[in-house]
């Protein structure tokens, strides 16, 4: 059965995976049940080919991953209303404030957010991200014509508002821009191949897959002395600054997920570990002293392998209750 992070994170990104970046989603249920998404494809293809701006209205709950001009306008009192915003992994999201019609004095707000958040919990976490919780939002009735541009740290972003009053509104741009060196990333799929590199940076990365999922490294240099960190059996990577570890939950926070592997040399090759958790997180730390690299693949488990739990499967971790 579903959790609900697992039919939270639906909203957001399994129609995503069904047509990735087209954010149509919510308008085909008055579609035609006849290849919907065929044709709304072949839509967009047209209207960005034309070189024209891509325009929609904007839902309470909505999800965009692509450029465009997006309006909300309230038809009632929208109380608890989001955006969330992705791009690819080495996509960065830039939100521009063109029109904002809310009545800050009367309880309305549009914050934007750096990460995204689900049910209280970060993505990236608080320990990832390279500002402190407090200073990644960015609230427009503080800070008005001041700051009328947001960029994103990762491929992931949203928004929130209230708004009261019927026909009060805003309309937001997003651009993208590139990232050379990708560091927390939300996977708008459920497979793929990435390649994460840490230049001489004392940070931490996050690479985020909200699905039960194969994993598998097959290139991993971390900068230690020949290539290889000697270490006690039992130590795992304590002590260690430069290293990769595998994470496993049912929350967003990495942070809050169970640990389940450590890689704390490099080596090459292939290492595989089937996850079935409903988020899986690949994470490396960094000191900064070295370029660290990693590069992994990943695809999702079907429901038979998750159900056929084998001794290399971390299920029951995720699951403590089956």
């Amino acid at each position: 059965m579903p959790s609900a992070f697992q039919l939270q994170c639906h909203l957001v990104l399994i129609f995503l995976a069904a047509y990735k970046g087209e954010t149509r989603y919510l308008e085909v249920r008055d579609a035609g049940e006849d290849e919907p998404f065929l044709l709304l494809s072949e839509d967009l293809k047209r209207e960005l080919s034309a070189g024209q701006i891509y325009r929609r209205s904007l839902r309470c709950i909505d999800m965009l991953s692509i450029e465009g001009q997006f309006t909300f306008t309230a038809e009632q009192p929208q109380l608890h209303c989001a955006t969330f915003f992705i791009g690819e992994p080495e996509e960065l999201i830039t939100i521009d404030y063109d029109f904002v019609d809310i009545d800050c004095q009367g309880g309305d707000f549009l914050k934007v957010f750096d990460g995204w958040i689900l049910k209280g919990e970060k993505f990236p976490s608080s320990l990832d991200h390279p500002l402190p919780t407090s200073e990644r939002y960015t609230d427009f009735c503080e800070s008005g014509n001041m700051q009328r541009s947001v960029r994103s740290s990762q491929n992931v972003a949203m928004i929130f508002f209230r708004i009261h009053h019927p026909g009060n509104g805003f309309t937001v741009t997003v651009k993208k821009t590139t990232n050379l060196f990708p560091c927390n990333v939300i996977s708008q799929t459920p497979s793929g191949r990435f390649t994460m590199v840490i230049p001489h940076q004392h940070r931490n990365c996050s690479f985020s897959i909200i699905y039960p999922v194969v994993i598998k490294i097959s290139d991993l240099i971390l900068g230690h002395l020949n290539g290889l960190f000697l270490k006690k059996p039992s130590a795992g990577c304590a002590g260690v600054g430069d290293f990769v570890e595998l994470l496993g939950g049912t929350g967003l926070d990495p942070s809050k997920m169970f640990p389940l592997a450590d890689l704390c040399h490099s080596f090459h090759g292939s290492a595989q570990m089937k996850i079935g958790c409903d988020n899986t997180v690949l994470r490396m730390v960094s000191s900064g002293k070295h370029i660290n690299r990693v590069t992994f693949e990943y695809y999702q488990l079907d429901l038979q392998e998750i159900e056929n739990r084998k001794e290399n499967s971390i299920e029951e971790f995720c699951f403590p209750s089956i």
